[in-house]
């Protein structure tokens, strides 16, 4: 009745029997009780419901669990550091002010993640590009763009500080 698949959630190994069409939002959120998983459009177009998938921003609401075997998956409770400090992205959101209702802002700060480990260093036009697909009903945008140049400044700052 159900396949059985192999995920790596937040560092955390799971072995779970789905069925054929389960989302890895359903499985996230009603299995494993990640809720910074949001859906809304469940359709792909909004952005809340974005997850990594090996690293690349997702809709877990379009992907079946079982087309996630042996991934690794990161939810906005992934990025949580020692001692649970915050990710600099997150803090950076914080520091912006880059939200209103919250709604949108899992799946922003995930995207966020990817765009910087991918452009470490985007112009506003980049990175506005990159997050077409995280829709904020509250038009937090310029805040939101903000913070990505914020969270720029401080993972720089944290690579130098590293070496």
């Amino acid at each position: 009745m159900g396949q059985v698949v192999h995920l790596a959630v937040n560092g955390e190994y799971h072995e779970l029997s789905v069925l054929c069409d389960e989302t890895l939002l359903e499985t996230l959120r009603d299995r494993l009780g990640l809720t910074s998983v949001r859906e809304t459009c469940g359709i792909g177009i909004c952005g809340a419901c974005t997850v990594l998938v090996d690293g690349r921003p997702v809709s877990s609401c379009l992907l079946l669990t079982s087309l996630a075997d042996d991934a690794q998956v990161t939810t906005l409770e992934g990025l949580v550091g020692p001692n649970g400090a915050l990710h600099p992205v997150q803090e950076a959101f914080l520091a912006q002010q880059a939200f209103q209702c919250s709604y949108c802002t899992p799946g922003m700060i995930l995207s966020v993640v990817a765009l910087l480990t991918e452009n470490p260093t985007p112009t506003p036009e980049e990175a506005a590009a990159y997050l077409a697909g995280n829709l904020c009903r509250c038009g937090s945008y310029l805040r939101i763009l903000a913070a990505v140049e914020d969270a720029a400044r401080r993972l720089q700052q944290t690579r130098k500080l590293s070496r």
